[in-house]
């Protein structure tokens, strides 16, 4: 996972508080961000998974076009191989699902 940038920052276009009722707002420097990150994952319960954090020039989520929130896999090659619909709304998580276990074959390609 990528935590690219609080999509409800209470100083943004659409603020909201968290789940939990927690209130961000948009990060000043890489370690608010990184803070805003692992408050998402162990909010959320996505602590197993690996999560890497955005810079503040928000370079991945302007390179893939992430914002709000997408699913995105990338090959073996470091290519895009299956990209969702903006989320939470856009997500296939069968499709993508589907999307691993193409890559992950033998000879797998997600973009079939």
């Amino acid at each position: 996972m990528v935590y690219i940038r609080e999509a409800h920052a209470v100083d943004s276009v659409w603020p909201m508080a968290t789940p939990d009722g927690t209130v961000m707002e948009e990060p000043r420097t890489l370690a608010e961000r990184e803070q805003h990150a692992s408050h998402c994952m162990s909010s959320l319960d996505l602590s197993p998974m690996p999560a890497l954090v955005d810079d503040l020039a928000d370079d991945a989520n302007r390179c893939y076009d992430a914002w709000p929130d997408r699913l995105i896999l990338i090959d073996r090659d470091g290519r895009v191989a299956y990209r969702s619909a903006p989320g939470p709304f856009g997500f296939d998580v069968e499709a993508f699902e589907r999307a691993i276990a193409q890559e992950l074959e033998p000879g797998g390609d997600a973009q079939g």
